[in-house]
């Protein structure tokens, strides 16, 4: 599967299908419950989009459809050994995940020790052959130069996507700048997935038009009325 196999047809005016079809459509507070995590599969169906994105905890899921089945590990710091990701996403995979969400270990590239970085994604990579590993970076926290070469270290390593943001960190969320310099980085080679912050239609559709080509939100429903 691409990359960008789920990018929305006109991305400079797109309709609420266009954007429901990218969406990750995100539950991942610690408290959810399983009913919670029901409820958002639900919810996922009837609006359309293109995935849900939960903790591995919640997995498997039940009676998800169409709808895919995305992840995370690593999360929400990044600060574990990349022996300890690659397993939790062999399991994740294991437990029904079509897709996996890593975060990096930021201090990596704060340091700027980009061939490290490199060998930690690729090794989440090798645990889920054929599944789509999306690479959280965490925008916020880095400088310019620090998010192409995350970016870079991603597409070295195998990576289907960067990700911009957990949605926890305390530096925030997506940026347009962010998503615009991560897209530069990586061209039509890899997706962009914009999260973390974004509650209108009107940030989504920014995102879009920033470069970002899958969306993860919690507030999927109010964002794709709002573009009804």
């Amino acid at each position: 599967m691409s990359a960008q196999s789920s990018s929305p047809s006109s991305p400079s005016s797109p309709s609420a299908a266009d954007v429901a079809a990218i969406i990750d459509h995100t539950l991942l507070k610690p408290e959810a419950t399983s009913a919670d995590v029901a409820a958002l599969v639900q919810e996922a169906k009837d609006l359309g989009t293109y995935a849900v994105c939960v903790s591995p905890s919640q997995l498997p899921l039940k009676d998800t459809g169409d709808v895919h089945v995305a992840t995370v590990v690593g999360f929400p710091s990044g600060a574990v050994k990349p022996q300890i990701k690659a397993a939790e996403a062999k399991q994740a995979v294991a437990d029904g995940a079509d897709e996996v969400d890593m975060v990096i270990n930021i201090a990596l590239a704060k340091e700027h020790k980009f061939d490290a970085l490199t060998e930690e994604i690729a090794m989440v990579r090798e645990a889920i052959p054929g599944k789509i590993l999306k690479v959280i970076i965490e925008s916020a926290a880095l400088t310019d130069e620090e998010i192409v070469g995350a970016c870079e270290s991603a597409e070295k390593a195998g990576a289907d996507f960067v990700k911009t943001s957990t949605g926890f960190h305390p530096a925030g969320g997506a940026s347009e700048h962010a998503v615009s310099l991560m897209s530069k980085t990586v061209g039509d080679r890899l997706g962009v997935k914009a999260s973390g912050g974004i509650r209108t239609a009107e940030a989504a559709v920014a995102m879009m038009k920033a470069g970002a080509s899958r969306l993860g939100l919690s507030s999927s429903k109010k964002i794709v009325e709002g573009l009804e």
